[in-house]
């Protein structure tokens, strides 16, 4: 199952779970979900208490390493990019909030649960400081180790980045799928399921119109500059849009991405520089997926989310897309 892709176990254990869910419901058994119940509080405990140490382990150095590699052309496509995922999301907030509600019926699962499986037991782990917290206090150290000439503590982060990187590589990326699984064996035993995945079929759907129309309107206001059809270069992208869905990596991408950027009359030297860049700091797409189904969430929790709570959300994504968006 190692070598199977994460989206593809993602799939199986998302399947499993189900199955497991519908069928201890069916045959009255429960302790199979309390088991599913209990691993996904304990692990829902532990990431919320990785969170900032991951903020802080992939933002400082991130941001400490674009501040020693200045330059107008870095400075410009960064500042871009921020700007590109704030707007974006924003979008998706908009689209949300006008469409969702119309969509969603409010407090959907809490109405939902009729069966529901507790968990054997829990194990508290608070975060050592709250996501805004590591957020800022990654951002300071990293603006202020990138003005200092060969910074120890430069190195001291680097060495903290590779501890976090191996517990999201060995620990957090194999038992995700695991946790999924869990999580949605509760929504069936619970009679949730069928509910869910309605609402989130609505979801994905909007979200991916809303995708849709950022990309035209990018594309428009890169045809308004080049004076060029936006139609005619949205189709010189697609070989690299269609790699993208299909190997879900930014980085296995980008040779794709580069030659559709050079069709597009693109010089080289703007391309292999914007390109490879671009694929790290610029992921408007995934800030609009997870602003506007974080929204959903909410609204079928009961919950109405407003500008002043998603706001800060937003600016958090601005960031961490920018550092980190792996």
């Amino acid at each position: 199952m190692k070598k199977m892709s994460l989206i593809s176990r993602i799939f199986i254990c998302f399947f499993l779970g189900i199955i497991l869910g519908l069928g201890c419901n069916g045959i009255g058994l429960l302790w199979p979900v309390r088991l599913a119940a209990t691993f996904s509080s304990i692990f829902g405990s532990f990431l919320s208490f990785v969170i900032p140490l991951i903020i802080i382990g992939f933002i400082v150095p991130g941001i400490a390493t674009l501040g020693k590699k200045s330059g107008k052309g870095l400075l410009l496509t960064t500042v871009i990019a921020y700007v590109s995922t704030i707007v974006a999301g924003l979008l998706a907030y908009l689209a949300g909030s006008a469409i969702l509600p119309n969509l969603i019926k409010q407090g959907t699962l809490v109405e939902g649960a009729a069966v529901e499986a507790t968990a054997y037991f829990t194990i508290d782990i608070p975060a050592i400081m709250g996501v805004m917290s590591a957020l800022v206090l990654a951002f300071i150290l990293g603006i202020g180790i990138s003005k200092v000439k060969d910074s120890s503590l430069l190195r001291v982060f680097e060495e903290f980045n590779e501890i976090v990187l191996m517990i999201v590589n060995k620990v957090l990326i194999p038992l995700v799928p695991i946790y999924i699984g869990c999580i949605f064996a509760k929504l069936s035993f619970s009679g949730e399921i069928f509910t869910t995945l309605k609402s989130f079929a609505i979801v994905y759907a909007v979200l991916f119109s809303v995708q849709a129309i950022y990309i035209l309107i990018q594309y428009s206001i890169t045809s308004i500059i080049k004076k060029e059809n936006p139609i005619k270069l949205i189709k010189n992208m697609l070989p690299a849009y269609f790699t993208a869905m299909g190997t879900q990596s930014s980085a296995a991408t980008i040779p794709v991405t580069l030659q559709c950027v050079k069709r597009n009359s693109v010089s080289d030297e703007i391309a292999e520089f914007v390109v490879p860049l671009g694929a790290t700091i610029h992921l408007a797409g995934d800030t609009i997926t997870l602003v506007i189904t974080s929204m959903a969430v909410m609204y079928m929790n009961g919950q109405v989310p407003t500008l002043s709570q998603v706001l800060p959300f937003i600016f958090m994504l601005g960031i961490t897309m920018i550092a980190a968006p792996g």
